[in-house]
């Protein structure tokens, strides 16, 4: 039932803008009808590979996040955990995640050059700090019981931390996994215009400076659609492996 919405709904609003742009509302150099912008994604799968464009950037944001969520799991854990460890970072984690990424682009080209390594620490900049935070937040919803318990019966702090806690929190984390590769991909254009000639980003910049409206809008559906597939396949593993719930 709620697909069958979800899909209608979608339906209502592109046959609303296609009708817009039919009738002459709305400048189509601005906003290109459907048909549009669906042609101009024809046509760049079938000559400017854009299907291979896509991958490039779905390994890049992937790659980022799996190294930002590497770091940030235990790091957060570990805020949560020990007070020491939590007043050192929290401060310094707090100050680097308000910093806005694009700001932070000449530095990062000083730092790493223009080649791929700038481009997955944008992406991993981007998700990062915002992560380590969830983490934190989810280890402290883990019912105090639970730890108490674990004392109780002899475990040790290691113990209580990987077989207990950790446990407890994975429906909760998972779930911030999840949201937070969705802040990856908004990183991606930014990542991706630093002397890039692959990649999604660069295919939109490439289209912009030439005001190729539809390929620009093309670009972006792209990027939805590997988005919104992404976000029902971790929902749907989510739902299976945490029925319990």
């Amino acid at each position: 039932m709620q697909a069958a919405v979800g899909v209608g709904t979608s339906l209502l609003l592109l046959l609303a803008w296609e009708a817009a742009a039919r009738a002459g509302l709305v400048n189509s150099t601005f906003l290109p009808s459907p048909v549009a912008v669906l042609n101009a994604m024809l046509l760049m799968v079938q000559k400017q590979n854009l299907l291979w464009h896509a991958g490039v950037s779905t390994l890049r944001v992937w790659t980022a996040f799996a190294l930002a969520a590497a770091m940030a799991v235990p790091v957060g854990i570990l805020m949560s955990s020990y007070r020491v460890v939590g007043a050192a970072l929290e401060p310094i984690i707090d100050f680097i995640r308000y910093l806005p990424v694009p700001a932070l682009v000449p530095l990062s080209i000083i730092w790493f050059g223009v080649g791929e390594s700038t481009k997955l620490y944008l992406l991993w900049l981007g998700t990062f700090f915002q992560l380590v935070l969830l983490v934190a937040d989810d280890m402290r919803r883990v019912p105090q019981e639970y730890v108490e318990i674990a004392y109780t019966l002899g475990a040790r702090t290691p113990q209580v931390l990987r077989d207990v806690a950790f446990r407890a929190m994975l429906p909760g984390l998972v779930d911030n996994l999840r949201i937070t590769l969705g802040w990856c991909w908004t990183y991606l254009i930014i990542a991706e215009i630093v002397a890039a000639d692959s990649g999604i980003g660069f295919v939109i910049w490439t289209a912009r400076r030439y005001m190729k409206t539809p390929e620009v809008m093309a670009g972006v559906v792209v990027i939805g659609i590997i988005g919104l597939v992404t976000d029902q396949l971790l929902r749907a593993a989510h739902r299976r492996a945490f029925r319990y719930l």
